[in-house]
This record gives C-alpha cells, sequence and structure tokens, in this order.
C-alpha cells in the first residue's frame, strides 16, 4: 500500500493548521505504510517509507491580475503533480489548493481519491478579499473534489455536519478523523530564554494569541476586546502572514487602538515564530486565546493544552470537541449573523464576554493550574497521531477492497 498525499504547506513552508497536519501525519503514517508527498516549494527528502518532492511555479511570467496567481499557480502545480507520473495505490489531497491534482490522479491513474477538510469555501466568505473572483474557482474545485471523492475525511463532528449540508455526498462516504498532537513534542518548557527578547515581561503574566491575521481567525475582536481586560497582566499576540492589505492595516488601527488607551504590556510580535519560541510561549502563558468565528477544528488549542495552559476560546465547529467548557477552559458564545453567520450579531458583546472569561481566570490561578492539568491529560489521551495515521491506513485500505 502506497499513498500519495498532495499539500500546498510542507516544512518549512507551513502558515496554517493544515501544513501542521499534513507534516506529523506524513511522518507518522511512513511508520507504517509507504508515503510519497506532492507540495509547492522546492523541498525534496528521500528516507524510508517517505520521500517528498516540491513543484515550484514562476508566478513572475503571469499577466493575470495578482489575486489570481494562487489560484492559476495552484492548478499549474496541481497538472506538475501528476505528469510526472503516479504509482500510488491512493491519492489524498489536502485543501482546494490541490483538489484538482487529486481529481487528475483519480481520473488518469486509476485511483481513489480521499480528502481531508481543513476548511471549507462556503463558510470562508471573507477569502473573496484576498481571491477576488477566484474565490469562485476556489468554490467550485472545492464541490467538485468532494463530491467525486471516494473518502472524504472530517476533522470533527461539527465539519461533518457542515459537508452533509453544503455538499451532494453520501454519508457513508464521510469518515471522521479528528487532527492530532505530538505529545513528546508539545509539552511545558521550563526555558524562558525567547520571553524577554520578543518584549515580554518573563516576571508578569500575559495572555497569548498564535496565528494569522485573519478574519477566521477573530483577531479584531480580541483586540478590541483588551480595553475589558482587568489591569495587571501582559497582553501578547503573536500574529503575521495577514491574509490581505486591508486586514494588516485594520489590525494594526486596532492595535494602535488599544496602546493609546495607556494600557501597559500589549506586546504584538508582527511575524511567524520559529517552533522553539512557540514552545516557551505557550508553556509559559496563563491563558491562551483562540477567538476563532471559524474552526472546524483548532489544533492550536491542542498545542496549547499540550503544554499545560488553560484556554478560552470561542464555541465554534470543531473547538468544542476539543476544548471541554468548565474541564480544560472556557468556551464563549458567539452569535452569529443568519445572513452572513462568519460575523457576530454584536461584536461588542463578544469582546466583552471574551474578556470576562479571561479576567475569570488570570484571577484564578489555582484554576489556570487545575485546567492546564486537565488540558494536557485530555491531548495525550484522545489525539495521538500514532491513533490518527492507523485510522487513515485503515481508510485507505478499506477503498482498495
Amino acid at each position: 500500500m502506497k499513498a500519495l498525499l498532495l499539500t500546498n504547506e510542507y516544512p518549512p513552508y507551513i502558515y496554517g493548521g493544515a501544513g501542521v497536519h499534513i507534516d506529523y501525519l506524513s511522518r507518522e503514517l511512513a511508520k507504517i505504510m509507504e508515503v510519497e508527498v506532492r507540495s509547492f516549494g522546492d523541498q525534496e527528502l528521500d528516507l524510508p517509507n517517505l520521500k517528498v518532492r516540491g513543484f515550484g511555479v514562476n508566478t513572475a511570467i503571469f499577466s493575470c491580475p495578482k489575486n489570481l496567481n494562487s489560484v492559476f499557480g495552484a492548478i499549474r502545480r496541481s497538472i506538475d503533480f501528476n505528469t510526472v507520473g503516479v504509482d500510488a495505490d491512493v491519492v489524498h489531497c489536502h485543501t482546494w489548493y490541490t483538489h484538482f491534482g487529486g481529481i487528475l490522479a483519480k481520473i488518469n491513474y486509476n485511483i481513489p481519491m480521499a480528502l481531508t477538510i481543513h476548511s471549507l469555501e462556503p463558510l470562508r466568505p471573507w477569502k473573496r478579499e484576498q481571491l477576488g473572483y477566484g474565490y469562485d474557482c476556489s468554490s467550485w474545485l472545492e464541490r467538485t473534489a468532494i463530491e467525486m471523492a471516494d473518502a472524504v475525511i472530517a476533522v470533527s463532528e461539527e465539519t461533518k455536519r457542515d459537508v452533509l449540508r453544503l455538499f451532494n455526498i453520501d454519508e457513508k462516504h464521510i469518515r471522521i478523523i479528528y487532527n492530532g498532537i505530538d505529545p513528546e513534542e508539545y509539552y511545558p518548557r521550563s526555558s524562558r530564554d525567547h520571553l524577554a527578547p520578543n518584549g515580554i515581561n518573563p516576571d508578569q503574566p500575559f495572555i497569548l494569541f498564535v496565528g494569522r491575521i485573519a478574519r477566521q481567525k477573530g483577531i479584531i475582536h480580541l483586540v478590541n476586546a483588551i480595553k475589558y481586560m482587568d489591569p495587571g497582566f501582559q497582553v501578547v499576540l503573536c500574529a503575521g502572514a495577514p491574509d490581505t492589505p486591508e486586514i494588516a492595516e485594520e489590525m494594526k488601527q486596532a492595535v494602535a487602538a488599544a496602546q493609546q488607551s495607556h494600557r501597559p504590556g500589549i506586546i504584538w510580535i508582527e511575524k511567524m515564530v520559529p517552533k522553539d519560541v512557540v514552545y516557551e510561549l505557550y508553556s509559559h502563558a496563563a491563558v491562551f486565546v483562540c477567538p476563532s468565528i471559524y474552526e472546524p477544528f483548532g489544533i492550536i488549542n491542542l498545542e496549547a493544552m499540550a503544554c499545560e495552559t488553560a484556554v478560552v476560546a470561542s464555541a465554534v465547529g470543531g473547538i468544542k470537541e476539543v476544548v471541554v467548557d468548565g474541564e480544560t477552559g472556557y468556551l464563549v458564545t458567539l452569535e452569529q449573523m443568519k445572513e452572513s453567520p462568519f460575523e457576530p450579531v454584536d461584536p461588542d458583546k463578544f469582546s466583552r464576554d471574551l474578556a470576562e472569561k479571561i479576567n475569570q481566570l488570570m484571577a484564578d490561578e489555582r484554576l489556570r493550574t487545575k485546567f492546564g492539568w486537565a488540558g494536557r491529560k485530555r491531548a495525550v489521551e484522545k489525539f495521538s497521531w500514532a491513533t490518527i495515521a492507523a485510522e487513515t491506513k485503515k481508510m485507505y485500505e478499506s477503498l482498495k477492497s
């Protein structure tokens, strides 16, 4: 049994949860079967049972609008994934960027196609800001691939419900396989070497956000919540890679407004930091905050929990299956508009509710510790990559029978 995994992200080029997923899944699968990864980039790796090859594209020669470069670049690389030949028993694609590659492999090489749902285009309407009319193309590619797939992996029960609601697909084709965590990599660190160099006072508690500057991640709502937070702790925003210039500017204005309110200790780390920095941030944060307005799974919460950090997160999507309210952290209800389900009905109320739960935890160190221990236990026991790889291989085998 050999699997071909198609992805737009693979180390060292990772910027989101899908990239984290494919990194760990490919390495864990390679312990029990043969795996080949074809990715966007210039990667080249040849290990026992794991081969990785990157595919580049020169968008400098494109004369289309710049926001279409990623769309046509994805389609061109998806073709290149196939023209070099495919000898796998199953193709497994990740994110819409590679769905055309999976479709071509399924049709031309007569192999089953699986895909993992990391997000869904109909539930990310803000992507039109980034892609323009290319959003119609990404949505079409996603729908076509999902409805052609031999197996669709949903990373949560909520994601399965979304797939059934939005697409013409037989429920028997959907499998639920969670995202995972490596507890030997994500664990509490005692070192504090990276705190002060990033502007953090190691002697004062802090809350933490880690993620991209994207509508989906809800970071603007967290920044707007700062004015409702109690004094006495720092707010660390480890946030980079803005989706668009518009949201980058919105973020700058929101942070500037918060800082002008004369609250000290607002630290914005405007970049995606290396893992050794992230481990320390997770480990020494008093509370990790995930204010996402859409999240099929929310692997970021799992990383914080594995580092024994209490979590405050919005009660959306798969987050409700990761964070246990009142046990590993607090969930904050997000009432969304019916006509635009990814905008809060009352953004200010959502910000105030976030601040209320943050204040409650920041005032109770004993409760934070209790939540942190419970979070680590849950992460280790329920979300092992070895278990996820075994379930994935079993799914592959079922497609060949």
